[in-house]
C-alpha cells in the first residue's frame, strides 16, 4: 500500500518535472521573436525583424540577436532596408536591476552593421525615426532613468549615404578600435561624392562609452576633403551628446569660400583662395566660431561668427575686421570675379552683370558688421577704409550704412534691396558724399588737386544684378565744392590751350585755384542726363553736357573750356568723350577744330603772323560764384 502511494506521488511530482525538463530541452528563444518584433517596431516607427535570438542566463544576462533588419517607411520607394546587422549582442546586469538599481548594460556589440541612409528628390527620408514617445509624463512624475551603457563595440561596419537634395552619394566604413595600451576609440571614414565634388573624410573619436561621461572630455579629430576644400577639426568636447564644453580648433582652407556653403549651410559669396582658423563651440543653442584669424586672398581677417540654428532658416551674426583689405577680394559680394583687378567678361561689360541668387538671400537671416582699417591700392586707390553694417532678414537687405573713407571724408550708402516676385531686387538706396578729399580722387586718376567734395545720390530701380539696377534705375547725383585746386596742366589740356599746357608741364604754374565745381545729373531709366556740370578755376571755366547710358555702358559727353585770361595758342574747341566704359575715347570736336585749323592756314597765306589769330582767346570776366555758374549751365533751370 505504501509502495503504491509512493509511486502515485512520484507520478504527480515527476510528470511536471519531466514536462519542465522536456520544455527546457526543446525550448528555443526564437519562439519569443513574434513578441519582440512588434514591440521593437513600435519603439522606432520602423519594421524590425530578427532571424534568431539567443539568451545566456546568469548574474549578467547576455542577449544576442542575429539577422536584425530595420526597414524603411511604408511609402519609401527604395526596398533596401535602413539597416542590417549580422549580430547584435548586449550584456544586462539583471541582478542589480532586480534589486531596484538603474538598468546597466556593461557592453553592447554590433557586428557587421550595414546602413543605407537615403532620401528621395522630393524630400522623403528613411532615416527620420518616429519613437512615438509624444505623451507627456504625468504631473509630478520623474522620468525613468536612462540605462547606463558601458563599452560599445562596432565590428566591420559599412554604410551608403544617398541624398539627392545634397547631391551626395558616398560610402561609409566604421569600427571601434582598442589599441593595446591606449584608450578605445571609434574610427569612421567616408568616400564618394558630396555637392557634386569628391569627398574623403576621416573621423577619430573617443570611446563610445564615454559619450555620457561629462567628467571626461571626449577627444575628436576630423578631416574632410570636399573637392578642393579642406576642413579639419581637432580637440575635445566635455559633453558630446549636447555638444557643450567644446575646446575645438577648426581650420578651413580652399580656393573659394562659396564652396563651403553645402558643408556648413551658410550662404557665402565667392572669394579668392583662403585659410581661416578659430575656436568652435556650442552653447545657449548657438554654434560659435570665435577667435578667427586668417587670410582671404590678399586680405587678412579676424573676428567671430555665431549661428543660431532654427526654422525656417538659421540666424547668423558676423563680426569681422581686417587690418588691410584688397577690394578685389570682396568682388564676389557684387557679382564680380573675386581676386581680379578688373572685369574679365567676354562681352566687355564693366558693370557686374551676375544675377543675384535669391535662394542664397533667403537661406539665412544675417547680421553683418565688418571693419577694414586700410584698403590696399596705394596712390591709385582713393578709398582709405571700409565699414559695412547690414542685415538680411527674409531676403531683404538693409544697409545701415556701408561707408568708405576718402581722406578726412566719407561715402555712405544706406537703403534697402528687397526681392520681388518676378525675380531680382527692388532697390531704394541713397548715398551721401561728405568732404571727400579731392587730392585722393585726383591722385587715383593720375593727376593732382586739393580741397573737398560733397554731395548726394539716390537710386530707385528693379533688377537682377548691379548692372541691371543701374541700367534701369531712376535717381539723381549732385556733387559740389567751393575752393581747392586742380592740376593746371589738366585744365589747359581740357581746353586745348597748348601754349599754357607747355608752361604748366614745366610747372609754371603747377596748380590752378578751383573756385567752384557743381555736377548735377538726373538718372532716368538708366541714363544719366546732365542738368549742370561746371568747373570754375582761376584760369578757365569748363562746362560739361551730355549723357551716360548705364544700360549700354556708353558715353556721349562734351566739355567746353573758356579761358579766364588772354591766351595765345589755344585751339578752343569742344572735347568729346565717347565710346564704351571699357574703351572710352577722348578727342576734339573735328568740325570746329578743322574750321579753326583751316582759318589759321588761310591766314598764314596772307601773313604768317596772322595764323595765330584763330588761337587767341581774350578771356571772360564771368562771375565765378557757384550759383550763377549753375544757372548758366545747360538745363540748370530744369530742377
Amino acid at each position: 500500500m505504501v509502495q503504491r502511494r509512493g509511486r502515485k506521488w512520484l507520478l504527480w511530482l515527476g510528470t511536471p518535472l519531466l514536462l519542465v525538463a522536456l520544455f527546457l530541452a526543446l525550448f528555443r528563444w526564437d519562439w519569443l521573436i513574434p513578441f519582440i518584433e512588434p514591440r521593437a517596431s513600435a519603439a522606432i516607427g520602423r519594421p524590425v525583424t530578427l532571424e534568431h535570438l539567443h539568451v545566456s542566463l546568469g548574474r549578467t544576462i547576455i542577449v544576442s540577436a542575429e539577422g536584425v533588419t530595420v526597414g524603411n517607411p511604408e511609402d519609401f520607394p527604395d526596398p533596401t532596408p535602413l539597416a542590417r546587422i549580422a549580430k547584435l549582442s548586449a550584456a544586462i546586469n539583471a541582478w542589480d536591476w532586480w534589486r531596484g538599481q538603474p538598468l546597466t548594460l556593461p557592453w553592447i556589440e554590433v557586428e557587421q552593421p550595414v546602413l543605407h541612409v537615403a532620401s528621395t528628390p522630393d524630400g522623403k527620408a528613411n532615416y527620420l525615426l518616429n519613437t512615438g514617445n509624444t505623451a507627456p509624463d504625468p504631473a509630478g512624475a520623474e522620468p525613468a532613468p536612462a540605462p547606463q551603457i558601458g563599452m560599445v563595440r562596432i565590428r566591420d561596419g559599412q554604410g551608403q549615404v544617398t541624398l539627392p537634395q545634397l547631391r551626395a552619394d558616398f560610402a561609409l566604413r566604421m569600427e571601434t578600435q582598442e589599441p593595446e595600451g591606449q584608450e578605445a576609440r571609434i574610427v569612421v571614414s567616408a568616400e564618394g561624392q558630396y555637392a557634386e565634388q569628391p569627398i574623403k573624410a576621416n573621423l577619430i573619436g573617443g570611446a563610445l562609452l564615454s559619450l555620457r561621461d561629462t567628467e571626461k572630455p571626449w577627444p575628436l579629430e576630423l578631416q574632410v576633403d570636399n573637392g578642393p576644400t579642406r576642413v579639419t577639426l581637432e580637440g575635445t568636447v566635455q559633453d558630446p551628446l549636447h555638444f557643450r564644453g567644446a575646446s575645438l580648433q577648426l581650420v578651413l582652407t580652399g580656393p573659394d569660400m562659396s564652396l563651403l556653403t553645402p558643408l556648413t549651410g551658410v550662404p557665402i559669396p565667392r572669394t579668392p583662395k583662403y585659410r581661416v582658423a578659430g575656436a568652435l563651440d556650442y552653447g545657449e543653442g548657438r554654434i560659435r566660431f570665435e577667435r578667427i584669424e586668417g587670410t582671404v586672398g590678399r586680405s587678412d581677417v579676424a573676428g567671430a561668427v555665431t549661428i543660431l540654428p532654427r526654422d525656417p532658416r538659421p540666424d547668423i551674426t558676423v563680426n569681422l575686421t581686417s587690418n588691410r583689405v584688397d577690394l578685389d577680394d570682396l568682388a564676389g559680394f557684387i557679382g564680380e570675379t573675386p581676386g581680379e583687378s578688373g572685369p574679365s567678361r567676354a562681352n566687355d561689360r564693366v558693370l557686374p552683370n551676375t544675377p543675384v541668387s535669391i535662394p542664397k538671400l533667403t537661406a539665412a537671416d544675417m547680421h553683418v558688421n565688418y571693419r577694414a582699417r586700410q584698403i590696399r591700392g596705394g596712390r591709385s586707390m582713393p578709398l582709405d577704409d571700409l565699414r559695412a553694417e547690414f542685415d538680411i532678414v527674409d531676403g531683404v537687405i538693409n544697409l545701415h550704412p556701408i561707408g568708405f573713407g576718402v581722406g578726412r571724408g566719407n561715402m555712405l550708402f544706406e537703403g534697402t534691396l528687397a526681392p520681388v516676385d518676378e525675380g531680382g531686387l527692388r532697390a531704394d538706396v541713397k548715398a551721401r558724399f561728405q568732404r571727400l578729399d579731392i587730392s585722393r580722387l585726383m591722385n587715383a586718376a593720375g593727376s593732382q588737386g586739393g580741397g573737398t567734395l560733397s554731395g548726394r545720390a539716390e537710386l530707385r530701380s528693379t533688377g537682377a544684378s548691379l548692372a541691371q539696377l543701374l541700367g534701369r534705375g531712376d535717381g539723381r547725383v549732385t556733387l559740389t565744392t567751393s575752393g581747392g585746386n586742380l592740376s593746371a596742366l589738366l585744365v589747359d589740356l581740357s581746353g586745348l590751350r597748348l601754349a599754357n599746357a607747355i608752361l604748366s608741364a614745366l610747372g609754371l604754374p603747377q596748380r590752378t585755384t578751383l573756385q567752384c565745381f557743381i555736377a548735377d545729373l538726373e538718372l532716368r531709366r538708366g541714363t544719366l542726363q546732365t542738368k549742370a556740370m561746371i568747373i570754375d578755376t582761376d584760369d578757365a571755366i569748363i562746362v560739361g553736357d551730355g549723357s551716360i547710358d548705364l544700360a549700354r555702358e556708353r558715353l556721349a559727353y562734351r566739355l567746353r573750356t573758356q579761358s579766364r585770361d588772354f591766351t595765345i595758342g589755344a585751339l578752343s574747341t569742344d572735347i568729346r568723350i565717347r565710346g564704351t566704359f571699357r574703351e572710352p575715347g577722348v578727342m576734339p570736336e573735328p568740325l570746329e577744330l578743322g574750321a579753326r585749323g583751316g582759318a589759321a592756314v588761310g591766314l598764314a597765306f596772307i601773313n604768317p603772323l596772322l595764323a595765330i589769330l584763330p588761337t587767341i582767346q581774350f578771356g571772360t570776366d564771368e562771375d565765378s560764384g557757384c550759383q550763377a555758374l549753375a544757372r548758366r549751365a545747360p538745363g540748370a533751370g530744369q530742377r
